[in-house]
């Protein structure tokens, strides 16, 4: 009786940019550098562009090439007419070679900057912002040739609502979600010695804040014994602390390294509490349960990590408040 056309926004959460890699757009990209940028189109031409690869436009303000924005926002409004649900996004790395600034409508090299008849050439078109070359004011790019860009992920719009009336303002649902993200070099998420590894751990802002200030410190117990309790699942680590309202919660990213690890696969495993202790054995840096194998009620993986400096917080993730699914939009 009252649902409502949802309002669609887009966001990416922050990403972790692999070496090298840059994401700026309010000065001019560098020579030779790379960079992420945004691709705006329908979700049936990012299939095609991720199976096949991206086309030169015939033409545009800046003549031929492939149109990007180091903005996401400009992407998203891209294809201009089309609804905002049938958008998507696709993240992308772009080599830019040699860029030339294209700062007005009467500049001599405005749709010529690849043509060597015409002087030096260029790689990458850039249009700076507030310049007058765009409605929006905002910077855009032209890259001449497809094969020096790499898609990285794509982007959907997310369906929400922001209650604007007290009246029929309702206890928000909560979706705990995190866009993919390059992971930076080296870092993984499959379970190895001496691999560094995205995890998470589930906590209260307040416990929050002071680990980011001061560190993990170990737990004095626990089914592994003592040691930090993390989850490569984030999901799982949403779920802590139990018994806490979801708007309470934050689940903080981590980058671990996790040494010498050994695989605790049942409730009476000799080494379960003692696997960082000489005196029975080898001494292990972390712990692993593999999922399903009886140690977790959910079934999920855990992993217990003796030292404390081994883990680096890489972000803060907070729940995000959501409109309940209604039947006209299933």
């Amino acid at each position: 009786m009252f649902q409502q056309q949802p309002q669609v926004y887009w966001v990416e959460d922050d990403v972790v940019l692999p070496p090298g890699v840059k994401s700026m757009g309010q000065t001019k990209p560098q020579r030779d550098r790379i960079y992420i940028m945004y691709h705006g189109t329908t979700r049936d031409i990012a299939d095609v562009i991720m199976r096949e690869g991206f086309r030169q436009s015939k033409g545009g303000t800046l003549g031929r090439g492939v149109y990007l924005s180091r903005d996401l926002n400009t992407a998203s409004r891209y294809p201009i007419g089309l609804p905002e649900a049938q958008r998507v996004v696709l993240r992308v790395i772009v080599n830019v070679g040699r860029v030339i600034a294209i700062n007005d409508r009467g500049h001599p090299r405005q749709k010529t900057w690849h043509d060597a008849r015409y002087g030096e050439v260029f790689d990458t078109a850039w249009c700076p912002p507030n310049c007058g070359m765009t409605r929006s004011g905002l910077e855009e790019d032209c890259v001449w040739d497809p094969n020096s860009i790499t898609v990285v992920q794509c982007i959907d719009p997310r369906r929400g609502r922001i209650p604007t009336n007290k009246m029929f303002q309702q206890q928000p649902q909560y979706s705990w979600k995190e866009d993919d993200f390059v992971l930076p070099l080296r870092v993984t998420r499959m379970c190895q010695c001496d691999q560094i590894y995205i995890m998470y751990y589930g906590t209260t802002w307040a416990i929050a804040d002071v680990i980011m200030r001061k560190g993990f410190r170990q737990s004095k117990g626990g089914m592994l014994g003592r040691g930090v309790y993390l989850s490569r699942d984030l999901n799982k680590a949403s779920r802590y602390h139990i018994g806490l309202p979801d708007s309470q919660r934050v689940v903080l990213r981590v980058e671990v390294t996790v040494g010498k690890v050994i695989v605790i696969n049942c409730k009476g495993h000799p080494r379960r509490k003692t696997w960082h202790d000489a005196r029975y054995g080898e001494v292990f840096d972390t712990a692993w349960c593999p999922p399903d194998c009886g140690m977790t009620k959910s079934g999920l993986e855990e992993n217990c990590v003796w030292d404390p400096d081994s883990i680096t917080v890489v972000k803060c993730i907070a729940p995000r408040p959501c409109a309940p699914q209604c039947a006209s939009y299933r």
